[in-house]
């Protein structure tokens, strides 16, 4: 792990080390409900997991996840890396990191800050290049109305899967002639099927009823083109699933007016990018939507929002609900249950009471104050 030193260092090394089960691991993404369920039996061994706390709030956010853990007695070791592309100087390599989670096959994982310049000259931000180098694909964001949390729409439920591998964030940039650059956009077939196999099996295996495919093929006729048709073609295999196709600047207004007609969307990344954001805010904003990316062999498990929120560090004001969110939906996801359960419910019980919320909610709460009632919340 890289060394680092200051305040956010200081943040980052309270963290407490909680902790590895040897289970078999479904890399199928699992459906994500807000109702306060029934405990299941209390499991035994313990699951090592990758840990990156992020730039901006992340170091805190983190804390009160492992708080939260060490409260509840979580059975998960955290394999901690400082990774950052605007602290390049003390980051963990990219290597390191990417070994470390293909081993472990689950990572919880914070906010990358990305600068508009490059201090290496690279077009690849290193979420691109971790996103790469695990075939990280599918990015998946369950929007979904939180208990006590008022907002113009309620009853929202859609869940957002974006391909996140190609597409206009292919890093692939030049400038032809001086005031002239070109931005490369890359569509293939085998990726654009894959996305939309991935949203269908999704949404057979969550009981979701239907697809959105997300496009601006009427003026990318064949970019956006191959990404349509690759949908329409896997869409025959699933004559169960309603299928539908949506206009990205219409899908913005709809979603904007009437979000509850959506189900389960599909896009390529830009659209996805923008889409998902739009999403989280109808809900609470960044700091309630819990999000993952997937390949075949490990998922990643970060805020649906990716804001680093910068201007609050150190302030204490930084909502942790969504990273908490993603850290039960890992538990969840390496069969630990009985503590997404618990951890789960802490959250609904606290939101509903509506007694201690964090200033973008409304309230006054600080961060630990948050984390606190959280824990005093767990059953």
């Amino acid at each position: 792990m890289a060394l680092c030193s200051g305040p956010m260092c200081k943040t980052l090394f309270r963290v407490s080390q909680t902790v590895p089960i040897i289970c078999t691991r479904s890399f199928h993404p699992s459906s994500t409900t807000l109702a306060i369920q029934a405990p299941v039996s209390k499991p035994e061994g313990r699951t090592k997991c990758t840990l990156i706390p992020g730039d901006g709030v992340g170091p805190e956010l983190v804390y009160s996840v492992q708080e939260v853990f060490k409260a509840a007695g979580v059975p998960v070791d955290f394999e901690t890396f400082f990774f950052s592309e605007v602290h390049h100087t003390m980051s963990a390599p990219l290597e390191d990191v990417a070994k470390s989670i293909a081993t472990n096959g689950i990572c919880l994982k914070g906010i990358l800050a990305t600068p508009d310049y490059s201090h290496t000259g690279e077009l690849a931000s290193l979420n691109m290049k971790l996103r790469r180098a695990l075939d990280l694909y599918a990015n998946v964001v369950h929007v979904k109305s939180l208990p006590g949390v008022k907002c113009r729409h309620q009853n929202v439920d859609a869940v957002i899967i974006r391909e996140q591998t190609e597409g206009e964030y292919s890093a692939l940039e030049h400038e032809t002639v001086k005031g002239v650059v070109e931005c490369l956009k890359i569509v293939t077939k085998v990726k654009s099927e894959r996305i939309a196999k991935f949203a269908f099996d999704y949404a057979t295996r969550n009981n979701r009823k239907k697809v959105t495919a997300v496009h601006k093929a009427n003026i990318m006729k064949l970019g956006d083109g191959l990404f349509l048709r690759s949908c329409q073609e896997i869409a025959k295999l699933y004559p169960k699933i309603q299928f539908e196709t949506m206009i990205v600047d219409n899908c913005t207004m709809q979603m904007v007016s009437n979000p509850r007609q959506f189900d389960v969307m599909v896009t390529p990344n830009l659209y996805g990018n923008i889409v998902d954001n739009l999403a989280s805010g109808l809900v609470g904003g960044a700091g309630v939507v819990a999000g993952a990316s997937y390949s075949a062999d490990c998922v990643v498990f970060e805020p649906g929002a990716r804001h680093t929120y910068s201007e609050a560090v150190g302030k204490n004001v930084a909502n942790p609900t969504a990273m908490l969110l993603c850290s039960a939906k890992m538990l969840s996801h390496v069969n630990l249950q009985y503590y997404n359960d618990m951890i789960r419910n802490a959250v609904n019980r606290v939101l509903k009471a509506g007694k201690v919320r964090t200033k973008d909610l409304g309230g006054q709460a600080t961060t630990n104050e948050y984390t606190y009632a959280i824990i005093n919340n767990l059953r």
